[in-house]
């Protein structure tokens, strides 16, 4: 007999209601450990605020959380690269150890003053989270990438109040040039409940308000675009350089430990040089008054550097908050020069610089949607596309795979 012209979608009944009792579990899962995550994260910022004195002991928090690293944690060190790693070529489940290990880490450098993110914690929490289901219903290694993609998606979404943007990131960041359609629906509803949920837990995202969004023209446009090579090329030099001082301190410090104890020494010095520990921590004051009012112009130089002397050395925790700091910064740099409102660029910078680092273009613009507003697509879509193209062959996660090249001049097609 042959089949129904309404077979297939027939057949989508019973892959909706897994997809969707798989996704509200991650969703759950990884929404309540981003909620704990930012829960810590603000005692720790508000207690490093209070007590100065815990920037003195970073070198030895550093050496601590490495240790512990070392002794226990070599086979989830590489955090999200593992995550990635495992999508596309899975061979063993992630430890669950991974998610309670890079929250201590996490809490640790932002308690002691290092310059580190939160969006590395919670996509790695989310994904092992995620994996563990996929060893206790033994899933096969195609379900299990959805699973695994749904939960950095979760992950996500719940840490910076963005689902829509959190959905595209578990779609985009695998492979440059394509995304994996096959877990829409997944990640798609667990990037949406996952917010959700954190947002039952009492989280409260910072509030960024860009002032004033100008009527479309031509030199808007442009000027648009000029700030997007600058993204770009600065998205390009934040990757490049964190992956030299990684490298650097793995060559010339063989015993693990040492390597952000030696950081935290840096980082210690360097604050005492500048008389100030505005580019410590998450920075999240700083890239508010980023919207606000005009800032130094060397202000995404000192985040930038400080934080690759934290993530190079071996500090827990993520990239994309201080991405999001030098690119609101750098932005507010630019406007005067520019003549555009600062706010605006601050908002665009905010999110470019991202889509540069992390080849996340499409991602990165939903999210400036998502954060300010649909009326700031048009600029923040030419900045994150100019910003991606301009990044060039540099991005922040290593496991990352290109399908194709970002442009049809370039040479290349395919690089594992």
């Amino acid at each position: 007999m042959p089949k129904s012209h309404y077979s297939e979608q027939l057949e989508l009944f019973p892959y909706i209601g897994k997809w969707l009792l798989i996704a509200i579990v991650v969703a759950i899962l990884s929404g309540t450990a981003s909620a704990f995550l930012l829960f810590g994260l603000e005692w720790a910022t508000s207690t490093h605020e209070n007590y100065h004195w815990l920037m003195w002991l970073l070198p030895v928090a550093g050496f601590m959380v490495g240790w512990i690293y070392l002794r226990f944690g070599q086979d989830v060190e590489k955090g999200n690269n593992l995550l990635i790693d495992e999508i596309h070529d899975p061979k063993k489940i992630i430890p669950f150890r991974m998610a309670p290990f890079v929250f201590f880490g996490n809490i640790v450098s932002i308690l002691f003053g290092a310059s580190v993110g939160r969006e590395g914690t919670a996509v790695q929490m989310g994904g092992a989270l995620a994996d563990q289901m996929a060893y206790l219903f033994k899933f096969d290694p195609e379900h299990r990438r959805m699973i695994l993609m749904a939960g950095i998606s979760a992950g996500f979404a719940s840490v910076f109040g963005t689902p829509l943007a959190g959905a595209i990131f578990g779609l985009e960041v695998l492979i440059i040039g394509r995304m994996r359609y096959e877990a829409i629906f997944p990640c798609t509803v667990a990037a949406i409940i996952a917010d959700q949920v954190s947002l039952l837990w009492g989280v409260h995202h910072t509030h960024y308000a860009i002032q004033t969004i100008p009527s479309i023209t031509a030199w808007g446009l442009c000027a648009t675009m000029i700030a997007g090579v600058a993204f770009g090329f600065t998205g390009k030099a934040f990757a490049e350089l964190a992956h030299y001082t990684s490298t650097l301190f793995k060559r010339h410090i063989a015993y693990a430990p040492l390597r952000p104890l030696i950081g935290g020494l840096l980082i210690i010095a360097a604050t005492w040089v500048i008389g100030s520990d505005r580019y410590i921590g998450l920075g999240v004051p700083t890239i508010v008054e980023a919207f606000e009012k005009p800032l130094a112009s060397y202000d995404f130089v000192g985040k930038l550097l400080f934080t690759i002397a934290s993530i190079g050395s071996g500090f827990k925790g993520g990239e994309v908050t201080p991405l999001f700091y030098i690119g609101a910064t750098l932005g507010n740099a630019l406007a005067p020069v520019l003549n555009m409102p600062f706010s605006l660029l601050a908002g665009v910078g905010f999110v470019a610089v991202f889509a540069g680092a992390a080849n996340t273009p499409i991602a990165s613009m939903v999210m400036a949607m998502e954060l300010f507003g649909a009326e700031v697509g048009i600029y923040a879509a030419i900045a994150c596309v100019v910003s991606y193209l301009f990044s060039g062959k540099s991005g922040i996660y290593r496991s990352q795979r290109r399908e194709q090249a970002k442009h049809a001049g370039s040479p290349g097609t395919t690089e594992r």
